[in-house]
């Protein structure tokens, strides 16, 4: 008589990969948010210079092209302004 008392294990996989995607997420997000803070001081403090025309001289232009960095667990996809 042969016993067999294996379990197959569903969706194992899954549960492993959910930790490293939620840091990543976070440390995205996080990052983001210390580069639109530090943005919006560099404005701020720019903000009483003019043009001739009257027009702002420093203004917020968009984006640079999405960059991966290193993080400690992953690569982390980071968007510039």
């Amino acid at each position: 008589m042969k016993k067999n008392n294996v379990v197959e294990l569903f969706g194992r996989v899954e549960a492993a990969d959910a930790l490293p995607s939620m840091l990543r997420a976070g440390a995205e997000d996080l990052i983001r948010q210390a580069v639109d803070a530090k943005l919006q001081e560099l404005l701020a403090s720019l903000s009483g210079r003019v043009t001739e025309a009257r027009g702002a001289a420093v203004v917020r232009n968009g984006y640079l092209p999405e960059r991966q960095l290193q993080a400690g667990i992953a690569p982390v996809t980071v968007k510039a302004p």
